[in-house]
């Protein structure tokens, strides 16, 4: 049986298969990880939730801060436009995050939600069954579950106090704010706590990192961009820089290069099949985002200083070429058509201040082209900007201004390579020591078949034999030509022309009889599995899981009736090629 969430199937049972076996998206370096609950919260973490509080109050106060100064000095215009930028994203940003409070929050007070399980008390493998978030109820076996647990609805007054709370935060914008307070909490709990409540609570904890990440993405490119342009815009402009003016300006920039980085690291721990980024690599892409940034910004305010509407044209024509660009990529974030086309036009107001990754693949030629052209641009608005400069600005200043701009791409650059050559998660991209790539194989000789789809450095060679990594985001279409019989002989020549560098040696394990065997021990080790009826996204997108909140009940729901950790398998994850064939021939 299965349930529907946003059109995908979901059911829940028990797994008999072996983790190493069933789960070709998780690598080797994190299976165990993954299956302890995740790596354990440390203080590098609850100071780095710390900071981004930090950076958070700081560019909103002083934004406020420099608004006030404006309407003290009588600066109207400036007033109303810097607390426009405030205001504005402020509240589009609240909105969301009170949407997402109402549909996490609602079902669990709406009423009583009863969950079952079966044979809980047997090697831990239950099979629970959900109903709540319109999530149909799911069993294992054929029988009825053997006992009933029955969770009551908060009590009516908790529920009121916390509706009342949340809509205060909000109605206050400190809806992120109570979000990092939360994550925090999380944080802790999952440290002090072992086996089931710490898995239970790094769930928890990832889901709120993610919400924090994107709202807090989205705020600071409505906010924090658009108020850096306009604050270095008035400096041109007014030939002076006040003190807090360059403290908004800088507090906005450092937004912009921290929630970058930040969210590249929360996106990469919360895929299993990527290594997580260190935080020396999170600092290092920081300053890399910080200097190009840093750079477009100074050269777009320079050319808005005295080209005001021929600034705007300039944007608005680059937003658009860029959107037509990942729409031509053929991204795949959102769980409908309509938000992937939002989600893209948000991405092409990213991609006017910075290089944004929404593509899986190498991403080097992409980002290098997108350099290019934004070197292009910045070294035609800085010229244009110093040869119709007025004339209170001197050689000498501008001469300055011109090689700061220069100096701070120049950086960006040098640490955008220290980031790929030494500090990428996956090895030193920039390189000559990679391997080949794995081609498909069948594993073992149980007729399972695994869809090898890597490329191994030396050192990864070394460490396994066996490499299984994420199978392809989407299912390849079938061909008129692919339903026809084989031709005798084609199948050998193919091989032929094509020969993995890299083989696939079937694992000892993987015989009959080891295979029978781990197959009745794996019951007692492995819990429920939650089989989703959508082929899984590819990095750097996040999973479905992550984005579908009815998704995310469901595993935390059975996290709590569950002695083992459940696990996620995708539609991609659980069929043969034949199985594939006969799906894309017959839906």
């Amino acid at each position: 049986m299965a349930a529907k969430s946003d059109g995908a199937a979901v059911s829940v049972e028990d797994d008999n298969t072996p983790r190493s076996l069933s789960e070709p998206g998780n690598p080797v370096a994190r299976s165990r990880c993954t299956a302890a609950g995740g790596k354990p919260y440390t203080l590098l973490d609850c100071c780095w939730v710390l900071c981004a509080l930090l950076v958070f109050f700081s560019d909103g106060a002083t934004d406020l801060w420099l608004a006030a100064d404006y309407y003290l000095r009588g600066d109207y215009w400036w007033f109303g436009l810097t607390l426009v930028f405030v205001v504005v994203p402020s509240a589009v940003v609240q909105v969301l995050s009170f949407r997402w409070f109402v549909y996490d929050y609602s079902d669990l007070s709406a009423g009583d939600s009863t969950l079952s399980t079966k044979d809980s008390d047997q090697h831990g493998g239950n099979a629970p069954a959900v109903n709540a978030a319109n999530v149909t109820p799911v069993y294992a076996s054929s029988g009825p579950p053997a006992a009933a647990v029955r969770v009551g609805s908060p009590r009516r007054c908790c529920t009121i106090c916390m509706w009342v709370f949340q809509t205060v935060l909000h109605v206050l914008q400190l809806g992120q704010v109570w979000r990092y307070v939360h994550a925090l909490y999380l944080g802790a709990q999952s440290r002090w706590h072992r086996n089931g409540p710490r898995r239970h609570f790094h769930w928890r904890l990832m889901f709120e990192s993610a919400d924090i990440t994107m709202l807090r993405l989205l705020e600071a490119f409505l906010k924090s961009a658009p108020q850096l342009v306009l604050q270095l815009s008035i400096m041109i402009h007014g030939n002076g820089v006040l003190p807090l003016q360059g403290l908004s300006a800088s507090a906005s920039l450092v937004s912009l290069a921290w929630m970058i980085a930040s969210y590249q690291k929360v996106l990469r721990d919360s895929r299993d099949d990527k290594l997580p980024m260190s935080y020396k690599a999170v600092i290092a892409q920081m300053l890399w985002h910080f200097f190009t940034i840093g750079a477009r910004t100074v050269a777009f305010a320079l050319f808005a200083s005295v080209f005001q509407l021929y600034f705007g044209i300039f944007i608005v024509s680059h937003w658009c070429v860029m959107t037509f660009w990942i729409i031509q990529g053929e991204t795949d974030f959102c769980m409908s058509k309509w938000e992937e086309i939002i989600y893209n036009m948000v991405v092409g107001i990213i991609y006017i201040f910075c290089w944004f990754n929404v593509k899986e693949g190498p991403s080097r030629f992409r980002m290098a082209l997108y350099y290019s052209v934004t070197l292009a641009e910045n070294v035609a608005l800085t010229a244009a900007w110093y040869t119709y400069r007025g004339p209170q600005t001197s050689d000498s200043s501008a001469l300055v201004v011109v090689c700061l701009v220069a100096c701070s791409f120049a950086l960006g650059t040098f640490f955008m390579l220290v980031y790929y050559c030494w500090l990428h998660p996956d090895g030193p991209v920039l390189g000559s020591q990679w391997g080949g790539c794995v081609d498909e194989g069948v594993v073992g000789t149980g007729g399972m078949v695994g869809v090898i789809d890597a490329c191994l450095t030396p050192s990864q060679g070394s460490q396994t034999d066996m490499v299984i990594t994420s199978p392809p985001r989407t299912l390849p279409r079938t061909k008129d030509k692919d339903l026809g019989d084989p031709v005798p002989g084609e199948r050998d020549r193919d091989k032929d022309s094509c020969l993995p560098v890299f083989q696939v040696r079937p694992s000892p394990s993987s015989s009959p009889a080891l295979l029978h065997r781990t197959s009745s021990t794996s019951r007692a080790q492995e819990g429920p599995v939650i089989r989703i009826d959508l082929p899984r996204k590819r990095y750097p997108a996040w999973d479905a899981h992550f984005i579908d909140r009815r998704l995310r009940k469901t595993i935390l729901l059975l996290e709590t009736t569950s002695a083992i950790s459940p696990r996620i398998q995708y539609r991609s994850s659980l069929m043969g090629s034949k199985e594939v064939l006969e799906y894309e021939t017959t839906v």
